[in-house]
């Protein structure tokens, strides 16, 4: 009897294992699938993520290889690069119509600023996210796409973005530069009971890796705005060429968010 009641036991903690890694896995799963698809429709680009690792236990978590690709016309191989990403969330949360994440902190990113001195490739991506999530500020909001704000609501308590570095490129000069980013710290997005979806977070976050990658990537462009160390003879420029780069420069600088 004591040897039925032990195998018993055993079984059922074995099942129970079996259970909690299995929704481990489909978890992972789930939330690789939901960047991959939920992300190109806010970005209208390319969103590839490596890997993703949560444990339902303590609720801290590993983000792996994001990959944010450029909008049509741009010629970077991408826009935003995360190697490694950490997030700590309330695991009881994931059961509820609001998951709460206490931490998210992106440590190295590559962000890419390309422009053809027309437009900015960050700007076009945060353009496409406004829309998809209404939150534009520059006129009437567009009505939310429901694929794009599906999905639980979210809180983020804390939002750290550090060590970054801005990829400045301007290809029609054949040069590029690197500077760093500044670091970026939200905190309370979401909040309130209502919270916050997807595309409003994304919207949140790149606003402020827009603005700030702007920022860094302003000196470099106004020294090739005044015909500085980027604009040299080595480059061939005819001298009506170089005046139309260095007045393209300045139009950008001049430009608002």
């Amino acid at each position: 009897m004591k040897k039925i009641i032990r195998f018993v036991l055993i079984a059922v903690v074995v099942l129970i294992l079996l259970v909690v890694l299995g929704v481990h896995f489909f978890l992972d799963g789930a939330i690789k699938r939901g960047v991959e698809t939920i992300g190109p429709k806010l970005t209208k680009t390319e969103v590839k993520l490596n890997s993703v690792s949560l444990s339902l236990l303590s609720g801290s978590g590993k983000i792996k290889g994001l990959v944010v690709g450029n909008p049509e016309g741009f010629k970077t191989p991408s826009a935003i690069s995360v190697g490694n990403a950490s997030l700590a969330l309330q695991p009881k949360s994931l059961l509820s119509d609001k998951v709460v994440v206490n931490s998210i902190l992106l440590e190295g990113p590559e962000i890419t600023f390309e422009t053809d001195l027309k437009s900015v490739n960050l700007k076009k991506i945060l353009s496409n996210v406004e829309e998809a999530s209404g939150g534009s500020e520059k006129g009437p909001s567009q009505p939310k796409q429901p694929e794009a704000n599906a999905g639980k609501k979210l809180e983020v308590d804390d939002f750290l973005i550090k060590g970054g570095k801005v990829h400045v490129s301007v290809p029609m000069l054949n040069q590029s530069a690197i500077v760093n980013l500044p670091e970026i710290h939200l905190q309370d997005l979401g909040k309130g009971p209502e919270g916050i979806t997807a595309g409003e977070l994304s919207r949140l976050v790149l606003k402020e890796v827009v603005a700030k990658a702007e920022e860094a990537a302003s000196g470099v462009l106004s020294d090739m705005s005044k015909g500085g160390q980027f604009l040299t003879k080595d480059l061939g420029l005819s001298t009506n060429t170089a005046q139309k780069v260095t007045k393209g420069l300045g139009d950008l600088l001049k430009k608002k968010q």
